[in-house]
């Protein structure tokens, strides 16, 4: 046998293999990263003693849909556009808590805070009793 004449051949495979398999794992995991909402919510057994000393904006969400932004009444459809009319009267920098019924479907409640979100409010918590 001669081993001279043979040229090495340089076998790629594996490393083939190891790139889809990081390929595929990058993949499946990038769209939870990219769209994850991070929310600081209350713990719901913690009673807080001393109240806010900032103003701040007050959203309440009744059973019926029915959304009371201090007070003030709005439909659920068009809270969105008359929020970002009444955006010029809040600081974006204050803290804005959601107080919403426990019977609401999450997706409600989330659609409420994604209109929050994107008019620019970076605070934002939901309260519990």
């Amino acid at each position: 046998m001669h081993f001279d004449d043979q040229k090495p051949e340089l076998n790629i495979t594996p490393l083939v293999d190891i790139m889809l398999v990081l390929l595929a794992i990058l993949m499946v995991t990038a769209p939870s990263i990219t769209y994850e909402e991070k929310i600081n919510l209350p713990q719901g057994s913690q009673k807080s003693t001393s109240a806010p000393t900032v103003k701040s904006l007050i959203v309440s969400i009744n059973s019926k849909k029915e959304i009371f932004l201090n007070q003030e009444k709005y439909n659920f459809v068009s809270f969105a556009d008359n929020l970002a009319q009444k955006k010029s009267q809040f600081n974006t920098e204050e803290p804005v808590f959601i107080r919403a019924d426990k019977n609401l479907k999450y997706d409600d409640v989330i659609y409420v805070l994604r209109s929050i979100k994107n008019l620019g409010f970076s605070k934002v918590a939901l309260q519990t009793e």
